[in-house]
């Protein structure tokens, strides 16, 4: 089993920047891919971005490409997200997810283990 549990949303202005956090506990984080999707209200989920175990592999949503990034440290059994230019349009509900294996996947079926997910608004 793992947990997660996210934090570092809020409330910010169009232009501004949040950096969420998702802490991982139970088994070894370092063999588990991550990602990060949202969920608008009346919106299905939808992938934000995902990063394979060691790191080295990433991937994003064309949505976000250029403005979030994602990364890890596996010494803290931490995933981020890192969202500059946040637009209106972002405001969601972010989860962080975390798949067996070190591959990375853009599809949430491919997920075992999910956040309660933090609230993200942005104000135009």
């Amino acid at each position: 089993q793992v947990q997660l549990v996210e934090s570092g949303g809020g409330l910010v202005q169009a232009g501004g920047s949040l950096r969420l956090s998702c802490a991982a506990s139970g088994r070894t984080f370092t063999s588990y891919a991550a990602g990060w999707f949202r969920q608008a209200p009346g919106k299905e989920r939808e992938f934000v971005g995902t990063i394979s175990s060691s790191g080295a592999g990433r991937n994003y949503a064309d949505s976000v490409k250029g403005r979030f990034t994602i990364s890890r440290d596996n010494a803290k059994n931490t995933v981020y997200l890192q969202m500059n230019s946040l637009k209106p349009e972002d405001t969601a509900v972010y989860y962080c997810a975390a798949r067996r294996g070190g591959t990375y996947s853009t599809d949430s079926r491919f997920y075992d283990y999910w956040g309660q997910g933090t609230q993200v608004t942005v104000s135009s």
